[in-house]
């Protein structure tokens, strides 16, 4: 017998595929250049909001988008990759995924803030480079453009080679819950709670982080 629960609320996944979607046009607008740099700022500036929001939901949204759900002992994890551990290790994020999660929260929030504030001394500077040490800024410029961008391409690349992996081999589709948000389990588990007042939350939290990279982008000097 098995049982539906509801793993991913609403905002986790309208958060997770706008996400995507923006960290995809931000490799291509940085790639491109020009004057799609224009919306490679604005996309970084999107990008920021989101990850502000998903941090605050790692602490009062549903029950598996909680990091308190998916932070495991270096003991769970030996445990998982020995296949060992219950069916709540595979209902939301598995170890494994779970240090896939924070790696790209961690490396993400790396990559928006250095881009605040690199200048490649051609046509394009963050808008807080007036506000730091010339040393900080080519520190910040030289990660953005050499490391912080291929470890982003590697982790993702990593992500969808996972889920590749265990569609393929262990016939799990972890797309279809990010999708649809339920997923069928082997036993009773809790489920995220879903509800209006749920999204109506998410959509405060979402305005609160939007406001506080505006006035973060208020620092910027004039005529920036």
């Amino acid at each position: 017998m098995t049982h539906q629960v509801r793993v991913w609320d609403l905002p986790t996944r309208v958060f997770h595929w706008t996400l995507a979607a923006c960290v995809i046009a931000l490799v291509v607008t940085g790639q491109v250049g020009g004057s799609a740099m224009d919306w490679h700022f604005r996309l970084g500036y999107v990008v920021l909001t989101l990850l502000l929001f998903r941090l605050a939901w790692g602490l009062v949204g549903g029950h598996w988008s909680r990091f308190s759900s998916f932070l495991y002992a270096p003991s769970t994890l030996l445990r998982y990759l020995r296949g060992q551990g219950g069916p709540e290790l595979n209902t939301g994020h598995n170890p494994l995924g779970a240090g896939s999660v924070f790696a790209l929260l961690l490396f993400l929030l790396a990559q928006v803030a250095t881009g605040l504030i690199s200048d490649d001394e051609i046509a394009s500077s963050g808008p807080l480079t007036s506000l730091v040490p010339s040393a900080w800024v080519s520190q910040a410029t030289w990660y953005h453009h050499s490391v912080g961008k291929l470890v982003l391409i590697v982790l993702v690349s990593l992500h969808v080679a996972a889920i590749l992996f265990y569609f393929l081999r262990k016939h799990q589709n972890l797309v279809r819950p990010m999708l649809l948000g339920d997923k069928e389990v082997e036993q009773a588990l809790p489920s995220s709670r879903d509800d209006a007042r749920t999204r109506l939350l998410a959509i405060v939290l979402l305005a609160v982080c939007a406001g506080l990279v505006t006035l973060l982008l208020k620092l910027a000097p004039v005529g920036y």
